[in-house]
């Protein structure tokens, strides 16, 4: 502002009072424009400009297409109608469990046959239908049937037992369960605390004595029921498709909404933004129940017509025999994926694969390289996004360790911004005007992007509890009166517009007046110690300020070269940030989308009477770990130990 004023200042006098001619004028300003900086702006628009106008391209294009449907009043299922007649006899779905192959018509047919049959059953448009299922081609008929006739699936995370499910199940209202053979010991457990009226549908092999009594076994009800297209019902493009539940790391899951058009955004600007082809096939072993394997995943089957092979859960032995069986062009991974690929041993079947693309999140700059090189992948499609938020990022030119971009250029076309906050307790830092402070290049910041309930694009749809919605929404952000979504993740932004993810909230805690990041540190551990599981948290200790940092090791020794490790941490991390406490154990409690589950450790500490592995801290004096027995217990409880 300052600088455009300047100059300005200048074209006038320079023009008015020294009356010199217009080629020197713009000379004078041009010259002055660089020596005041402005050569930074044309190293930044030479430099992205192009990635900027693809962007802005993909943006026009989807946005342009929502609209459409938007004004059309298009579903999931309408638009799953145009891709079945585009092509009804190509395949869809492939379930590598059984090497099932299901077409577009027989995916369209089974949908048809759920819509009739629950339609039969009294269920109707707004009722919700709980959905619990492994993966398999099954679970994507079964909630696609049910959007067909306006009911509302909830997804129920596969993992979940005993309270976390009953609470999945009651706060959804379900007026029916439909699971999985596999999983009727999970509903069992919980069956006495459930609605009586609640209504039991199971899919899979048939045990009567292993299901809750009054279940009914679907699949051959399914078989009779009839296949026509079912009545449209009256549901539009901002209208509920399902419902996601969060991954429970901190509390009981919450239940995110998902709209159509947040279905048809999400699907189709990652295939828009990373060039994906109609011919294309997806590898995707993430859950079905996630917004991963069912939206970026299963959607480019349903929508673009591409084919997606779905196995039952990850294994990092099988990977890529699958890849080559089934021809995948592309595979989606998500967390740790791509670490725990990187820790088997080489295989032949590793470079005879055709995979042009690994598409997903939470791939570490650290193993992004050696990741693409060893497994010769050309293109690292790496996403930010959450099943609810609505400030979604892209990194469309392969930018290593980069999340995403916002252009620099015209940084106003996307309303996201990076703003400061308090890293302690996320609290988001306001300057005299009340509003948000906007994050220069390389300082952290939270992700929030402005909503705009009018525009598919930028709408908060939130969970069903209102409490948390309440949560997620600040006001006053980017002007007085506006609302926007906050992330809770820390992200930095470097000069060019390339964002990285740095925390996620809760993942950071300081120590020796310093913010330590636990993704960073996770990183480095996971690395120095062959690719091992590695879960950091800080920990209390007595009359210390802030919180130590303590390492949790997956590791079936029990512990690793000690010595060796602290050396290596001298060289790779600040003083503040090596961990002070480690803890070897058998292996790390993952949720069904490898997040590390942090809570009970951390709660847990280093008290040698509560936790049974073996623990070690850093001694200052010798520069090495040492074992954490009772007797060091009490020193450092009393403070007799320098940490």
């Amino acid at each position: 502002m300052l600088l455009g004023a300047s100059l300005l200042g200048v074209l006038l006098f320079s023009w008015l009072v020294l009356k010199l001619p217009w080629t020197q004028v713009g000379l004078s300003l041009f010259f002055l424009y660089l020596g005041s900086g402005g050569w930074r702006f044309i190293r930044i628009f030479i430099k992205t400009v192009r990635r900027d106008i693809f962007g802005g391209t993909v943006l026009l294009r989807v946005k342009a297409k929502v609209r459409r449907y938007l004004r059309e009043r298009r579903t999931v299922p309408i638009l799953f109608a145009a891709t079945v007649q585009r092509h009804p006899d190509k395949t869809a779905l492939i379930f590598e469990g059984t090497d099932t192959h299901w077409t577009f018509r027989q995916l369209d047919n089974y949908s048809n046959s759920v819509a009739n049959f629950l339609q039969a059953q009294g269920l109707a448009s707004g009722d919700v239908v709980a959905l619990f299922m492994e993966n398999r081609n099954e679970f994507v008929g079964l909630w696609l049937g049910m959007a067909k006739l306006g009911v509302e699936a909830a997804l129920i995370n596969t993992n979940l037992r005993r309270d976390a499910l009953l609470h999945c199940l009651t706060s959804s209202q379900a007026r029916a369960l439909v699971f999985g053979s596999e999983m009727a010991p999970a509903v069992l457990e919980i069956h006495a605390n459930l609605d009586p009226s609640l209504n039991f549908f199971c899919s899979g092999p048939w045990e009567p004595s292993t299901v809750p009594a009054g279940t009914k076994h679907l699949d051959p009800l399914l078989e009779d029921a009839p296949k026509h297209q079912p009545s449209r019902p009256n549901k539009g493009f901002v209208d509920k498709l399902f419902y996601i539940y969060t991954s429970g790391t901190t509390g009981l899951p919450k239940a995110a909404i998902v709209v159509h058009s947040r279905y048809y955004r999400m699907a189709a600007l990652v295939y828009y933004g990373f060039r994906m082809r109609p011919d294309d096939i997806v590898y995707d072993c993430l859950p079905l129940y996630h917004s991963a394997g069912n939206i970026v995943g299963i959607g480019q089957c349903l929508i673009h017509g591409m084919t997606v092979v779905i196995r039952k859960k990850f294994s990092a032995s099988r990977f890529w025999d699958d890849c080559i069986k089934y021809n995948c062009t592309i595979v989606q991974y998500i967390g740790e994926l791509c670490r725990y690929l990187l820790n088997q041993p080489p295989r032949e079947a590793e470079g005879q694969h055709r995979v042009r693309m690994a598409l997903g999140n939470g791939l570490r700059q650290c193993i992004w390289t050696d990741f693409c090189s060893r497994f010769h992948i050309p293109q690292v499609a790496e996403f930010y996004g959450a099943t609810e938020c609505n400030c979604s990022l892209g990194n469309f030119d392969g930018q290593v360790g980069a999340c995403g971009f916002n252009s620099r250029i015209l940084s106003f076309v996307y309303p996201i911004r990076l703003v400061r906050v308090n890293e302690d307790t996320m609290e988001l830092i306001r300057g005299p005007d009340g509003l948000c402070i906007p994050c220069k290049p390389g300082e952290p910041g939270q992700l929030v992007g402005v909503i705009i309930q009018e525009d598919p694009l930028r709408r908060f749809d939130g969970y069903l509890n209102q409490g948390t919605n309440d949560k997620k929404i600040a006001g006053d952000v980017f002007k007085k009166g506006d609302q926007a979504y906050l992330s809770g993740d820390v992200l930095v932004m470097d000069e060019l517009g390339y964002v990285y993810f740095r925390d996620r909230t809760g993942d950071t805690f300081r120590w020796k007046g310093e913010n330590v990041s636990t993704t960073e540190v996770e990183g480095t551990l996971s690395r120095l110690l062959d690719m091992a599981d590695v879960a950091v948290y800080g920990v209390e200790v007595p009359g210390t300020e802030g919180r130590a940092g303590m390492a949790a090791v997956a590791s079936s020794s029990g512990s690793c070269d000690l010595e060796h490790l602290a050396q290596l941490l001298q060289k790779e991390l600040p003083l503040y940030a090596r961990p002070i406490f480690l803890r070897f154990l058998p292996e790390l409690h993952k949720t069904g989308t490898f997040k590390l589950q942090k809570t009970e450790l951390q709660k847990e500490g280093f008290d040698p009477t509560v936790v049974k592995d073996q623990l070690f801290y850093l001694d200052a004096r010798k520069g090495r770990y040492v074992p954490l027995d009772q007797e060091a217990y009490t020193r450092i409880q009393a403070g007799q130990e320098k940490l």
